[in-house]
């Protein structure tokens, strides 16, 4: 069901497959040589990053038909519908609309040009779904929530792998680090439910791509996992949330939701390597403020 015009006022106040292949950003230079001629970016010494807050990297749409108006993931076919950048912190309530929602009325998914949309107005081939607050992920999805969970930062643990790579590879160290704390707590023989493997769990797909003989090696998978994780800095344009986002669940959900896809898993997961991010920027900076 959409909402009549008189509702817009309302509405605002109170309102493929996941695992596609990582060859892209895990194969080495020739995979993204190519991925830098559509994601072009200028980028000396450490990658830089931002990490926004979640929503504010999703975009939905405000759709308009037969003075009806209704909220989409996508443009809906035949309505005339604007872009809007959803703000979660913003909203009143916690809900998939952000402080555009909540929207109380049902909501309607179809498949559209591979991606799986999700609209408040009622369509002929749509499907009523119960609920949009967090989508269940699909069962190949790369989805989880990570082993590890925020605590004091472990700064012992592979050190010199960690300053290595990261200084080869230009990607922060707090960031490498961030992400093996929240994907395996550091363990290098971990193995996830998903098949996940080592200090960086590299699913067995990835590690044969990359040509890893030893996924629990932790020199190697810290250094497949730095190179994945440089190319989608590169290809999210420095997106901290993005990056994180499409390391948990592909960068096949992150673009066909055009943002952090709303799994609880992978939500839970940004926000655990954003703080964790933080404690390892200020843990790695304060023995060099005490040198100085």
């Amino acid at each position: 069901m959409g909402l009549g015009t008189s509702g817009l006022r309302g509405l605002h106040a109170s309102l493929g497959t996941d695992r596609l292949s990582r060859r892209d950003y895990c194969s080495g230079t020739s995979n993204l040589s190519t991925m830098h001629r559509y994601f072009p970016v200028a980028i000396a010494g450490s990658l830089a990053l931002t990490f926004t807050a979640v929503a504010e990297a999703r975009t939905v749409y405000e759709c308009m038909r037969d003075d009806v108006l209704s909220l989409a993931t996508a443009p809906e076919p035949g309505s005339r519908c604007v872009p809007k950048q959803v703000n979660e912190r913003k909203a009143k309530v916690a809900n998939f609309w952000g402080d555009l929602g909540p929207v109380r009325s049902p909501h309607y998914q179809r498949r559209i040009n591979g991606r799986m949309v999700i609209s408040t107005r009622r369509m002929p081939g749509w499907t009523e779904v119960e609920s949009v607050v967090s989508l269940t992920p699909p069962r190949d999805s790369w989805a989880h929530f990570g082993m590890g969970a925020v605590g004091k930062p472990r700064l012992d643990i592979f050190d010199a792998q960690f300053k290595a790579t990261a200084k080869k590879l230009g990607v922060e160290d707090a960031w490498l680090r961030a992400i093996a704390h929240a994907e395996s707590d550091f363990d290098a023989m971990a193995v996830s439910p998903k098949g996940a493997q080592g200090v960086m769990q590299l699913m067995p797909q990835v590690a044969r791509e990359y040509g890893v003989a030893n996924p629990f090696s932790s020199a190697q998978s810290i250094d497949c996992g730095a190179r994945h994780i440089k190319a989608l800095i590169r290809r999210y344009r420095g997106d901290m949330a993005l990056v994180a986002a499409a390391y948990n669940a592909g960068v096949g959900a992150v673009d066909r939701f055009g943002g952090v896809p709303p799994y609880a898993e992978t939500r839970a997961y940004v926000e655990k390597v954003r703080s964790l991010y933080a404690l390892y920027r200020t843990a790695l900076d304060r023995p060099r403020r005490l040198r100085s």
